[in-house]
């Protein structure tokens, strides 16, 4: 695999941050997650899977802490986005990616897949390798 600089890598930090702020601030808090659990309802049925689970208020405290690590995670990554954090970043989203296709596998919900790929897919961009820097004559 070619190595790529360091100044792309930090682009990919910085837009695999982007992503997850987006992606992940309706989880940051009950209201709001209560409508994206609407949203990947329908997505789950339209993709020809069960309605979700209703979720307790104990479930919504998890997903909601769960959000506002990820949001302050992104934003760290944003503001400062150091190599070493998008090695964490990657391995970070192959263990969550490793969790939703456990649960996938255990369930069959297919909007889970709307997850995984991407995780996947910025997990591995951060894990390329990336090119010392050149040495100036």
């Amino acid at each position: 695999m070619t190595a790529i600089s360091l100044t792309t890598f930090t682009r990919i930090v910085r837009a695999s941050a982007w992503y997850d702020l987006l992606l992940t601030a309706p989880f940051a808090t009950p209201w709001t997650f209560a409508l994206l659990r609407e949203h990947l309802t329908a997505l789950n049925t339209a993709l020809g899977g069960a309605p979700l689970p209703p979720f307790a208020p104990l479930h919504v405290l998890f997903a909601c802490l769960m959000g506002t690590v990820v949001l302050l995670w992104a934003v760290l990554r944003i503001t400062d986005p150091q190599q070493r954090f998008g090695r964490y970043d990657g391995a970070g989203r192959f263990g969550f990616a490793l969790w939703m296709g456990w649960t996938l596998a255990a369930t069959g919900t297919p909007v889970l897949w709307v997850f995984i790929v991407p995780e996947l897919a910025w997990g591995i961009a951060q894990w390329v390798p990336v090119a010392p820097p050149r040495q100036r004559d």
